[in-house]
Formats: structure tokens, sequence, C-alpha cells
């Protein structure tokens, strides 16, 4: 039986494109903080009796196991996402997308040192392939528009945060969705995600302002956690189990050629040809790279996690 793991995290990532059909216009609404915070919270609350049943597999958590889970939720959740919309007050959008550019390098490094993933050379051939193909989606005409606002290096700082932890969320994820089922995982990502944003919230006081929620953001937000959130995540977690971390993140690339074609559906976005091409040759890529997660992944003494990926010759 062929292996379905990429096939579920290129899933969620389709998933993930449709956030900012609901995302925006929440925005004029709340504040980023409260948008991620009740997110979470929702997601949690569906959740959560997934993870009532499977209780008795937090006590197969070690103690690293523990501070993988804390990684994800705190930094790939909390952290990473609020540092993605704070860089916009210092860095034009296209500075902030591009640098996102970085967070499959920084995942595939990552899986490498930690997950002891080895490597073909024709595997880092088209992954390269399907990171430049995204660049232009995301900017067809080859430009970047280099705009730094006051404190412009704080926000690519910022940015560059951002994109290495959602880059280690991933190799995290992969090692934690070893040691409990996908809901399990996605549950708890959810709950330390939603725990570290309500502290952050209480230490500004800004955590009262839920209490004026309009009555018209709670049918985006309930969209947002049934649609891009816990479908998606539950999704990914399940690819993830069978997925080398290397192949994931060039998998998640589909979420800004799906994104493309979303907007220019819902949001009248012109698409133009350069990012047609360009999203073929994304897909191209990334169905050969999706073949590498087929090699076995060598075991040794000190690596973080053990692999299973089935050994089917290509």
């Amino acid at each position: 039986m062929s292996n379905l793991g990429p096939f579920f995290i290129g899933l969620a990532a389709f998933l993930w494109s449709t956030d900012a059909l609901f995302r925006q216009p929440l925005t004029g609404q709340l504040s980023p903080t409260s948008i991620v915070l009740l997110e979470h919270l929702l997601g949690l609350g569906i959740l959560l009796p997934l993870l009532a049943r499977r209780r008795v597999e937090l006590r197969n958590l070690s103690g690293r196991d523990w501070l993988a889970v804390l990684a994800i939720g705190v930094g790939g959740s909390a952290l990473a996402t609020i540092l993605f919309t704070s860089a916009f007050r210092y860095v034009g959008p296209s500075v902030a997308i591009l640098l996102q550019k970085i967070q499959p390098l920084v995942a595939i490094l990552l899986a490498v040192s930690l997950l002891g993933e080895r490597l073909r050379a024709r595997f880092w051939l088209w992954s390269a392939v399907a990171v430049a193909a995204a660049y232009v989606i995301s900017f067809p005409d080859l430009k970047i528009t280099w705009s730094l606002y006051d404190n412009g290096t704080r926000g690519v700082l910022y940015a560059l945060g951002a994109a290495f932890l959602w880059g280690a969320s991933t190799v995290f994820g992969r090692y934690a969705v070893q040691k409990v089922s996908y809901p399990t995982m996605s549950a708890l990502r959810f709950a330390v995600a939603a725990v570290t944003i309500a502290v952050m919230m209480t230490a500004q006081g800004t955590l009262g302002s839920l209490a004026n929620l309009p009555g018209t953001a709670f049918d985006r937000l309930l969209a947002i956690v049934l649609i891009s959130g816990t479908t998606a995540i539950l999704l990914y977690y399940k690819g993830l189990k069978t997925t080398r971390a290397s192949v994931s993140t060039i998998v998640e690339l589909i979420f800004p050629f799906s994104a493309v074609v979303l907007n220019w559906i819902f949001l009248g976005d012109k698409l133009i040809w350069q990012q047609i091409v360009a999203g073929l040759v994304l897909l191209y890529a990334i169905v050969r790279v999706q073949r590498f997660n087929r090699e076995p992944v060598r075991s040794t003494q000190g690596e973080l996690a053990p692999v299973a990926t089935p050994n089917v010759d290509r």
C-alpha cells in the first residue's frame, strides 16, 4: 500500500490557503492576538473530547517529548503567528513573505541534524525547484518591493523568527507524532497555544477585550476553525506521522499556489500566466520530492526520533 502521508499534508496546505478568505475581514473587527486566541479556544473545544478519550497516551510522553510539544504550541502556533503579524508594522508585505521562503531550508536542516534524515542530491535539486516556483507564484514579476518602515530591522527579525519557528515546528511535530496519535497531537497543539496566548493577553491587560466580540465575527471564526483550523491540523498530523519532515516542508508549498488560485476565484485577484506555469512546475517538483519519502531513514543512537516510512522501490 502506498504512503498517503504527503497527500494528507498537501490537502492540509490547501485548506490553510482558504484562511485569508475568512481572516481578512476579521482584522478590521479584532486584534490579531484576539483572533489567534479565539480560533485556538474554539479548536480546542472541538478537539478536547478526542483528547479525553486518548488521555492514556499522555503517559507515553517523556520530558523531551513534552519539550517538543511545547515548542510546537508555544513557538509554531502562538509566537510565530504573532511575530509574522507584527512584522507587517515594520516591513512591507513582500519583504515579510519573501523571508518566509527560508522556512523549508530551516526544516530540512533541522530534519537532517535532529531526525537523522539522509537527503540525496536529487532531493535538494527538486526542493530548490519547488522553492523557486513558490517564489514566482508569490512574486510573478520577479520584483521585491524592499519597503522598510521605522525600525525595519526589527520587522526583518520578526519575519525571520516566524519562519524559523514554523520550520522547527514541522520537525518537532514529526518527532512528537511518533509518540501519540495525530488527534492527540492536534489537541495538544491547540491547548498549549491557547494557554500561551491567554497568558500573554492577561499580562498585557487585553484579555477583557474579548467580551466585546462582534456577533458577525463568530461565523468567520467558526469557518476558520472548521476548515483551516482543526480539519487542516488533523490532516496535517495524520500525514506527518508517515512523512519525513524534509518532504513535508516541500509539500506544504502547495499553500501559495492554492492561495492565489482561491484569491482569483473568490476575491477577483488576477492570476497571470507566470503564476500558472510556476504552479504547474511546483506541483511536478512536489511529486518528485515526495518519492523520497519512500526511502528509509537511518536510525542512530542519539537520534531525536525514529522514522517509520515504508521502503518501497521507486
